[in-house]
């Protein structure tokens, strides 16, 4: 056993037999830190506090279709739960660079997928520490697997507060980082958990939220969240949305980025695997979109290759991809789009379709067979939430959910250049191009 280990490690007698060694807790953080990791405590593990709010949460449904959040319940109540034996937590952090400058992909996942490379150090460091007692220890590496609530660890073990953005925030690296723990049978000494809250009376992530998803400081809706939209979400976008996705393809960070502790704080990347891979560096969002746009299977397969954007499969990263050009898009753009409504994939061709729409060049709109409004027409207009209303060929190109649903709005079409009044656009249902459509009240013969 080298010098640090067994300084380390303490044999306890009680009673006049041996008992387990002791480890010592700086001594086990520092062996954390040599792996990599940036920010390392320990907390002993028991009933959680946060898992009330956080069933409470499920229960008012703003997880949305992640139902995956649902299992293990009793687990969560208590961290004692899901590894028998298990006594204390090592947690970690590992930043992935928040200095970075934004784009259309989330910084986290612009490089390699960081599960298995985070469950991978937490279990050499897991080996090294049987090592320095000088047999096995047993435990398991969580990383945003299984039925625990990280940030409740990674709070008690002293890495941050839980920031009104839902982050974990660090005072000296804010919060572009990953989390992750280590269940152990070991009786470790915890670190002092971190009591303050440090956002203040600062709301910067609440108005800087796009798409409202921050409801109340600590409380995020994911159903409205950008990140959850373009990632977990197999199916389409609502309509009401899109818009606000803005050029986020994959992701987002503006909660992150007007955070005063990120802009004080964050830093550059230093892990080589979360740096950006080829298919993503340097590019802006419309150049991105058109070539997912353009990807093959094969294609997507090589470029994502362990990369944690293949969670939203090429479908949904085409479909996003549409969303962008549709709200950032120019002329240019279009042939893109018109050769996605040839897309094997519904989805995909739906959403070009309103990305077109929303474009409304000649090009656009010729390639939907719709007849485009004069300057004398309207500037906007929206189509009505009735499937009859919706003419053939555009119903043929996506396979779209029930527009009767409770909060379904229809798609919008803003053309560049006029300026009046919205208007609804109403398809007689026995024949699309019957009649002109109803613009600004005037119905005309076909």
């Amino acid at each position: 056993m080298d010098d640090v280990s067994s300084s380390a490690v303490t044999q306890i007698v009680v009673g006049g037999g041996p008992q387990r060694p002791w480890l010592d807790a700086r001594s086990v953080t520092a062996r954390a830190y040599g792996l990599g990791f940036d920010i390392v405590g320990i907390t002993r593990l028991g009933p959680v506090g946060t898992a009330p709010a956080f069933e409470q949460w499920l229960a008012d449904g703003h997880a949305g279709e992640m139902g995956w959040l649902e299992r293990g319940a009793a687990k969560r109540e208590d961290s004692r739960l899901p590894v028998p034996g298990a006594t204390s937590a090592i947690v970690v952090a590992l930043d992935y660079g928040g200095r970075e400058p934004d784009g259309p992909v989330a910084r986290y996942a612009r490089g390699t997928d960081y599960h298995d490379l985070m469950v991978d150090r937490l279990r050499e460091l897991q080996r090294e520490l049987g090592e320095m007692l000088g047999e096995p220890v047993a435990g398991k590496a969580y990383v945003d697997t299984g039925p625990l609530l990280e940030r409740d660890l990674a709070r008690r073990a002293g890495l941050g507060w839980f920031g009104k953005n839902t982050m974990l925030i660090n005072p000296d690296r804010g919060s572009f980082f990953f989390l992750g723990a280590l269940l152990v049978d070991l009786d470790l000494e915890p670190s002092a958990p971190f009591e303050a809250d440090r956002c203040g009376s600062c709301t910067r992530c609440l108005d800087a939220c796009p798409t409202g998803a921050l409801v109340a400081p600590h409380k995020m809706d994911a159903t409205l969240c950008i990140s959850y939209l373009t990632i977990e979400i197999k199916g389409e976008i609502p309509t009401a949305l899109r818009e606000g996705m803005g050029e986020h393809v994959y992701g987002c960070d503006i909660c992150q980025e007007v955070c005063p502790w990120n802009i004080s704080f964050a830093r550059e990347v230093k892990e080589p695997e979360f740096a950006a891979r080829p298919v993503l560096a340097g590019k802006d969002s419309r150049t991105l979109a058109r070539e997912l746009l353009a990807m093959t299977q094969e294609e997507f397969s090589a470029a994502f290759k362990g990369s944690p954007m293949k969670r939203a499969k090429m479908r949904g990263l085409k479909r996003n991809a549409a969303v962008v050009l549709g709200n950032v898009g120019s002329l240019e753009d279009v042939p893109a789009l018109i050769a996605a409504l040839a897309d094997p994939e519904p989805m995909v061709r739906g959403h070009a379709a309103w990305a077109l729409l929303r474009l409304g060049t000649p090009e656009a709109l010729e390639a939907l067979r719709m007849p485009g409004p004069t300057p004398a027409d309207i500037a906007a207009f929206e189509y009505n939430n009735v499937p009859d209303a919706w003419p053939p060929h555009l119903t043929s190109l996506a396979a779209r959910p029930d527009p009767r649903r409770p909060g379904a709005l229809s798609p919008r079409l803003q053309l560049r250049g006029l300026r009046a009044r919205r208007a609804i656009i109403s398809w007689p249902t026995a024949r699309w191009g019957a009649r002109r459509p109803c613009l600004g009240g005037r119905t005309g013969a076909a």
